[in-house]
Order: structure tokens, then C-alpha cells, then sequence
């Protein structure tokens, strides 16, 4: 049966109409400030990371792009904020490694963080450094290995809490080299490090800034990193993959939003970062943070985080890990 022109008409003109406000709401957003939620405080390396993306997305698409730091509960406190946020891209989270873990440590979140946040783009991605006290008998990984397997139980490493990639990448450390280490946590990095230093500590998996500048003064020995490949700003020290291969643990950072918001800002936002991510002033600011830019469309940033995920789950069950454990 063939419909009257006119009725065709009106049928074409009502399917197109769902189109016209996306495609409208992508050529004038943002219209107004834009929030990027960090779950940390002001001077860590995800507040860094939000604000270089922020500045270079504000000279980009000329609206200011506002950092809010929501510290507490490991992250936990930011990502929930984003969650329950209007999906209009107004609101985004600064999504970190924490985010996968905690997804895995709490069974009780009021939001599941691959469902609820939607990947916009990925930023940079970096290893952690196993760092040791000079006076540490041990000077290579397998020298540290055999001492623990000779010492069981009386090696201690430090982290910056129960549940943080420093502390995962220790037990993951404990599972794939066959070694009894005792985890101590601590409310935030800097003291782990200050007692590894006072000799207190045997080990810390750290974040590179602090381990580099703490290892050029020679206040600690970098027995190797955890990246698959030697890391540029330690490019004397090892790869742990050449010790324990297979053995990866990589801090990531970047963009999420509140499911269900318009996959045309989601594609505007994801292709900005990716354009600053080329850009050689923000890869410098990135490597003095000791990360790599990493960019990836939303589709593989979510294999990333699912994969990421899906890794710490089966740390943190082997492990028999529990909040603030």
C-alpha cells in the first residue's frame, strides 16, 4: 500500500526529528562551564592530569573546564558524585586505577563504575617502581626474591592503603614470585616512603615522581619497574617483566561521564584529548609525572577499564583482601 505524499512527508519529517537536537546539541556544547571530578586532592597526579586536560580543552572548545577535587573514600566519594550527575556532559570524572580496584574491594557500592560512567577517552597510562632502602641486602629482583623466600614473613612492604595499585602490584608481586611479604598500609604514600627511608620499610611499590627524585638522591635503590619495558626517566633500571615475566602493573587515568550521555559529545570530548595528548608540551608535563599519554577511542578505553578491572578482582580475591584490611 502506498501512502499519500503528505503522509509520507509527515512520517519522514517525525523519524528525523531525534536527530536534530544531537546533532545540535554536539555543534554547541559545551555552553557553559564544564566540571571534571577528581577523587584526590589538589597537587596528586590525577589532579594534574584533570587540570592539563582541562586547560588544553578550554582553549579548545572556550569554555572553562572547572577542576573539582571530592577526596574521600579512595575515590569513591568523586565517582559516585559523577554517577549521579546529569548525563549532558557537564559533569566528568577524572577516572583512575583506584576505580577499578575499589570496583573489586567493595561488594557494597551504591554503582557499578563500567556500567554507571560512561569511557570518554583515555589519557596516560605509567608503571610504579619497586624501591628498596640502599642498606637492603638485596640489590637486583632476584636477589630480593631469594631473601624473602630465605626470610618468609619478615619482609615488609609498604603502600599508600588497603586496596591501592601500590598495594595490589605487592601481592600481585607475592603471587607470581612465590613469596611471603607483609603488607603494611599507610594513610598516603609519603609516609610509607619516609619509614622506607628510616629503614622500617624493606619495599615500596611507588608511583614514579616521588621514587625518582628520592633514588637520584640516593635516599633509595629502584630495583626495577613494573612496565613491560624500561621506563625513560629510569632508563638504567630494569624491567620486572625480565625477572617474572608476564608480570605488568600500570597506573591509568582518563575521562569518564554519567551513562547515558550523548555519544556525540562523548566522540567531541574523546577526539579534543586525543588531540592534546599529541601535543609535545602536555607529553613533557605528562613524563614528569612518570605516565605516557595513552590515547584510545571510548571503545578500547573501555576494554582497558574492564580488563583492568577484571585483573584486580582476581588479585584482590586470591588475596583474600577486605577493606581497610
Amino acid at each position: 500500500m502506498q501512502l499519500p505524499r503528505r503522509a509520507f512527508l509527515r512520517l519522514a519529517a517525525a523519524a528525523a526529528l531525534p536527530a536534530l537536537p544531537r546533532i545540535a546539541l554536539a555543534e554547541t556544547y559545551p555552553s557553559r562551564p564544564v566540571h571534571i571530578v577528581v577523587g584526590l586532592a589538589p597537587g596528586s597526579a590525577s589532579d594534574i592530569i584533570a587540570r592539563l586536560a582541562g586547560q588544553w580543552m578550554s582553549g579548545r572548545l572556550g569554555q572553562p573546564f572547572v577542576v573539582d577535587n571530592k577526596s574521600g573514600a579512595a575515590g569513591i566519594l568523586a565517582a559516585e558524585t559523577v554517577v549521579r550527575s546529569a548525563p549532558d556532559g557537564y559533569t566528568l570524572l577524572l577516572y583512575s586505577s583506584a576505580d577499578a580496584s575499589n570496583a573489586a574491594l567493595h561488594n557494597d557500592l551504591s554503582f557499578n563504575i563500567i556500567h554507571d560512567i560512561a569511557p570518554v577517552a583515555s589519557v596516560a597510562q605509567g608503571p610504579l617502581v619497586l624501591v628498596v632502602n640502599p642498606s637492603f641486602a638485596a640489590t637486583t629482583v632476584p636477589e630480593f626474591i631469594a631473601y624473602a623466600k630465605a626470610n618468609p614473613g619478615k619482609v615488609n612492604f609498604g603502600s599508600a592503603g588497603t586496596g591501592t595499585v601500590a598495594h595490589l602490584a605487592g601481592e600481585l608481586f607475592k603471587s607470581v614470585a612465590g613469596v611471603d611479604l607483609v603488607h603494611i598500609p599507610y594513610r598516603g604514600l609519603a609516609p610509607a616512603l619516609g619509614d622506607l627511608i628510616g629503614g622500617r620499610l624493606q619495599a615500596v611499590f611507588s608511583t614514579m615522581p616521588p621514587a625518582i627524585k628520592l633514588v637520584e638522591a640516593g635516599k633509595l635503590r629502584a630495583l626495577a619497574v613494573t612496565s613491560p619495558m624500561r621506563f625513560s626517566t629510569l632508563p638504567d633500571v630494569p624491567s620486572m617483566s625480565d625477572f617474572l615475566p608476564g608480570y605488568e602493573v600500570n597506573i591509568s587515568a582518563g575521562l569518564g561521564a554519567p551513562k547515558n550521555t550523548p555519544s556525540d559529545i562523548i566522540q567531541k570530548l574523546n577526539q579534543e584529548t586525543n588531540a592534546g595528548l599529541a601535543d609535545a608540551a602536555i607529553k613533557v608535563r605528562l613524563l614528569d609525572l612518570g605516565m605516557m599519554p595513552m590515547p584510545l577511542s571510548p571503545s578500547d578505553f573501555e576494554k582497558l577499564r574492564v580488563a583492568e578491572t577484571k585483573k584486580w578482582a582476581a588479585v584482590i580475591k586470591q588475596a583474600h583482601l577486605k577493606p581497610n584490611g
